[in-house]
């Protein structure tokens, strides 16, 4: 139950930042179309709905849950992992867990392995 609801809390954390960090700084708010500006959100919104999805996904994962060098981005339904890890299993089963989660049409596997010193 405890590990439910820290998964929960990290999804939600995960959403929120990337909510915030996924935005476009060549975009303005005045000059466009509003049902283009009202498209870009929406898919902005999926994008950081599957990456939180994918996140939460790793961090459950009990052979990934202690890595935290990977980072997860999103665009349409392509999620492009980034980091290192340290084992090549590791970069793999990852790749495996990003690739069952509903929604990834495909996994661009970006992970380096890199020995734990």
């Amino acid at each position: 139950m405890k590990a439910l609801a820290f998964t929960l809390s990290v999804a939600v954390a995960l959403a929120l930042a990337a909510c915030s960090s996924n935005r476009n700084p060549n975009s303005s708010s005045s000059g466009g179309t509003s049902g283009s500006t009202t498209s870009e959100i929406k898919q902005e919104s999926k994008d950081s709905w599957l990456t939180t999805k994918v996140k939460s996904a790793l961090a459950a994962d009990v052979g990934l849950k202690t890595l935290t060098g990977i980072s997860v981005d999103t665009t349409g339904s392509v999620v492009t992992l980034k980091g290192a890890v340290d084992t090549a299993a590791n970069k793999s089963r990852a790749e495996q867990v990003a690739r069952g989660v509903e929604g990834v049409s495909s996994v661009k596997n970006e992970l380096t392995v890199q020995a734990k010193q």
